[in-house]
């Protein structure tokens, strides 16, 4: 994967840690299709999201060392 692939996946996984750390800290409501999401979803996305883009961004802003 090239560095500007890995720092916009980096970017956009960032973003979604973000929306998903202010629901978990502001308590919004959530409702998809007429089912309620819970907290523990957020609180899983935002765990995943944010590992996936400490490791996209360390990828892409890593210099090559070959």
């Amino acid at each position: 994967m090239s560095k500007l692939g890995s720092l916009l996946g980096g970017i956009i996984f960032l973003v979604v840690a973000a929306i998903s750390l202010y629901r978990l800290l502001f308590w919004f409501p959530l409702d998809v299709g007429g089912a309620h999401i819970g907290q523990v979803a957020s609180f899983l996305a935002f765990v995943v999201c944010g590992a996936l883009a400490l490791i996209l961004l360390r990828q892409g802003l890593v210099s090559d060392r070959s």
